[in-house]
């Protein structure tokens, strides 16, 4: 069978609907027709998903705090986290934080992570994410 034409045919009949919407029947659908009610996504689709967030949110910090680049790798992974938890609108809402993280203070830059409502929205996330901000380490 020749798949590609079949996708092409899907697409053409389908559609295809980037967010969720509710189909003729009042099932739950995305994608090109997807049933996630029926059929849940499958765990190899979640992680392309995650792969393709983690992109958005890296152009987002590159756009935002270019300075973030120069971090080490464990205080970019907890600006990331954030901005992928938060939204980079949310993480931009942390003037104090990201200053200490800018320059160089990461105790501070923990201290403003821990008394945040954030920190008590996620409890052990957001204290995971300071301890790796304050120390570097994972």
């Amino acid at each position: 069978m020749d798949l590609e034409a079949l996708k092409a045919e899907l697409v053409r009949d389908e559609g295809v609907r980037l967010k969720a919407y509710q189909d003729s029947v009042g099932k739950w659908t995305l994608g090109v027709g997807h049933n996630i009610e029926d059929v849940p996504i499958s765990y190899n689709a979640a992680m392309q998903i995650l792969q393709d967030d983690i992109i958005v949110v890296m152009g987002q910090l590159n756009g935002h705090l270019p300075w973030w680049a120069m971090l080490n790798d464990v205080r970019q992974r907890v600006l990331a986290n954030m901005t992928y938890n938060l939204g980079i609108a949310g993480l931009l809402t942390f003037k104090n934080t990201l200053a200490a993280v800018q320059g160089g203070d990461y105790e501070k830059a923990a201290e403003g992570m821990l008394a945040s409502k954030w920190a008590t929205q996620v409890g052990a996330r957001a204290t995971r994410l300071a301890q790796m901000m304050r120390t570097g380490l994972s």
